[in-house]
């Protein structure tokens, strides 16, 4: 197998049908070959290589050339799929991950109503915005502690119905997971797990149902690879891999974790080239003291989700232990290639109204964050319009022409800002200061040239913002 990274456009280009069609939606196969090597698109929109009997040696050459060295993995329905899995490398600087690590909350079967439903409320309302990002908790997985299949059965269904969301369900007990029966069919959860005691069941069931599981293996990587081996014998291909979380070690656990890592990407070892799963909530029955096991689980999830774990089973009950982790998670799975961005379009702070100022922004994630916090923290209410930027700062935004009168006037027009404010006023940025006459042509809107620093922006509209206004409004209405 020869690495994607290792890779270039023309290896591929020379399997292409070489037509110039353009179904892909690319102008050349050269282009969309550029673009397959970027991740940018998938082997399958070029029409004529999946269609056409005549290319099918080329298309199956090419899906061995750029299959991931780690399998992808999904788990409940097809509409509502979480993926794990998928990775071409090992490091985020070679080319890009691309399956962010995923947090499945636990709570046991023998937990009381009351306090499986308040678990369910945290992760459903657990949220914090950053830099234009929602982010959230992906999950929760179910643990048989209580002994009683049928109680199992009915808070696994209770879970299903209040969180709405795929489920990792965890027992080493096969008729437990067995009796879940028509719950497996339709809504195809992660099993967790098998072991070298159960693993014959377990294989039976997933065989049964189509559905994906954990083979599980502490510290043991010889056991995991016999696992696989056999898994993959019955055709059981929808497997992650388990090498044991060690809290009293963690040293250890990332080593595990990173050989198995290893041996996909760089040994190109197929029986390790699965997702992986650690279990931080290991810390709560740890020799640990109580009030640090939030903050030592939260250590463990961290270390590991920089050590290729695609999804975690966590415990804490506390906001502080899932925050850190989220952005840790949203920072290391971006794009190193491009820059961060946020959605154009039309944004509020605080609760503007028919008259607040209109604040235009470019879509680098990290400027926009800046300039809704600074208006924040003034206490402005305002709209910002961020127009798209292709991920540029304002300054080389400007520079390269991005920050420009057609990207504004398209933000307008979609927006709809015309029928939420009376006026016609944009407040640009002082490094955007060049284009300011070019916009006013262009979108038939005055342009207010703002502060170079967005901190100054709350001063500059205390003291610019409303005379402006009375000036525009005083135009209007006198014409």
């Amino acid at each position: 197998m020869v690495k994607i990274t290792k890779l270039s456009p023309i290896q591929i280009y020379r399997l292409l049908p070489k037509t110039n069609c353009g179904k892909c939606g690319e102008e050349s196969c050269m282009a969309f070959a550029v673009k397959l090597l970027n991740l940018q698109t998938t082997l399958e929109k070029c029409k004529p290589l999946v269609e056409d009997e005549k290319y099918r040696k080329n298309y199956e050459e090419l899906k061995k050339l750029l299959k991931k060295p780690v399998r992808e993995v999904y788990f409940g329905p097809e509409d509502r799929k979480i993926v794990i899995g998928g990775e071409y490398v090992m490091h985020r600087h070679e080319l890009t991950l691309l399956n962010p690590t995923v947090f499945a909350i636990d709570i046991e079967d023998s937990a009381s109503q009351e306090d499986i439903a308040k678990k369910i409320e945290f992760v459903k309302r657990f949220k914090y915005e950053y830099l234009g990002r929602e982010l959230r908790l992906d999950t929760m997985a179910i643990r048989f502690t209580s002994g009683d299949v049928g109680r199992f059965c009915k808070v696994v269904n209770f879970v299903k119905d209040q969180l709405g969301k795929p489920l990792v369900i965890c027992s080493r007990n096969p008729k437990a997971i067995e009796a879940l029966g028509d719950f497996l069919k339709d809504e195809r959860p992660l099993i967790y797990a098998a072991t070298s005691e159960n693993w014959e069941k377990v294989l039976s069931i997933c065989r049964r149902y189509k559905v994906p599981c954990v083979l599980y293996g502490a510290g043991d990587l010889d056991l995991l690879a016999s696992l696989v081996k056999t898994f993959l014998k019955y055709g059981v291909e929808d497997i992650c891999l388990d090498p044991g979380t060690f809290p009293d070690h963690l040293g250890y656990t990332v080593k595990m974790f990173t050989t198995l890592r290893w041996l996909a990407c760089e040994a190109e070892f197929e029986l390790a080239g699965f997702p992986l799963v650690g279990v931080p909530a290991l810390v709560w029955y740890a020799n640990v003291p109580d009030d640090v096991k939030p903050i030592y689980e939260a250590a463990v999830a961290a270390s590991l989700i920089i050590r290729f774990a695609d999804l975690l089973i966590m415990k804490s009950e506390h906001a502080f232990t899932y925050l850190p982790l989220v952005i840790l998670r949203q920072n290391f799975y971006t794009d190193p290639r491009r820059p961060t961005t946020i959605t154009p379009g039309l944004k509020t702070v605080g609760n503007p109204n028919e008259l607040s100022p209109v604040i235009v922004t470019c879509n680098f994630a990290l400027t926009y964050s800046i300039v809704s916090s600074d208006l924040e923290k003034g206490k402005v209410n305002a709209y910002v319009l961020v127009i798209d930027t292709e991920g540029y700062a304002v300054d080389v935004s400007v520079a390269a022409g991005k920050f420009n009168a057609d990207a504004v006037l398209k933000a307008l027009k979609e927006s709809g800002l015309e029928n939420k404010v009376k006026h016609r006023i944009l407040i640009i940025p002082g490094k955007a200061a060049k284009v300011a006459s070019e916009i006013e042509e262009k979108t038939g809107w005055k342009v207010l040239v703002g502060p170079i620093d967005s901190s100054d922006l709350p001063k500059f509209i205390e003291t610019k913002w409303q005379e402006a206004l009375r000036q525009f409004l005083g135009t209007s209405q006198g014409t």
